[in-house]
């Protein structure tokens, strides 16, 4: 089936850059094809935001105000951060959709007419829970992730690709851009 997509939802760690352990800002690197994937999102119409559990922030580790800061010189349209850890409970910690509706609401956006590429089944659990499409990618934690999940999980992501790149090409093969 055929969309025009309003906004793509793209994690932080292990799917834009980094790896599959925190970074912190001034320690991450994008992966050298990300710039040109957010750019050719937005250049399709499509509005990209960050979605990214960081719970280094309720701990200590790291500054709110610098992982938004980095993000946003990214590129990105908006960003939508997690800073809680997962024993607290909070709405917005993936798997949970809090940070997905909070965007829907903020931008006026259909949910079933937006796609969340991630790294972790908790990326995809927040995708289908919310309507969107999902994309599993295969840096960071996917290869594992996917190994851990895919025979046992009734969720499944929409496609798996290697990379963002990757996933970004299919998408657009498999979307109807109008202008």
């Amino acid at each position: 089936m055929n969309h025009t997509y309003q906004a793509i939802f793209l994690d932080r760690d292990g799917t834009i850059g980094g790896s599959d352990t925190i970074e912190y800002p001034g320690d991450f690197e994008l992966f050298p094809y990300t710039q040109e994937v957010i750019h050719t999102f937005k250049s399709n119409d499509m509005s990209v935001f960050s979605f990214t559990n960081q719970p280094g922030i309720s701990r200590g580790d790291a500054c709110e105000a610098d992982f938004i800061s980095e993000l946003n010189a990214f590129g990105f349209d908006d960003v939508y951060l997690c800073p809680h850890d997962h024993t607290e409970g909070c709405d917005c910690r993936k798997p949970a959709i809090g940070m997905l509706k909070k965007a829907a609401i903020e931008h006026n956006l259909d949910l079933t007419k937006c796609v969340v590429f991630g790294d972790r089944w908790t990326d995809i659990l927040a995708a289908k829970t919310a309507g969107c499409k999902a994309i599993l990618v295969q840096t960071g934690s996917g290869k594992i992730s996917w190994d851990q999940n895919h025979f046992t999980s009734v969720i499944q992501p929409d496609y798996v690709a290697a990379t963002l790149k990757e996933g970004m090409t299919w998408l657009l093969e498999h979307t109807c851009i109008t202008r």
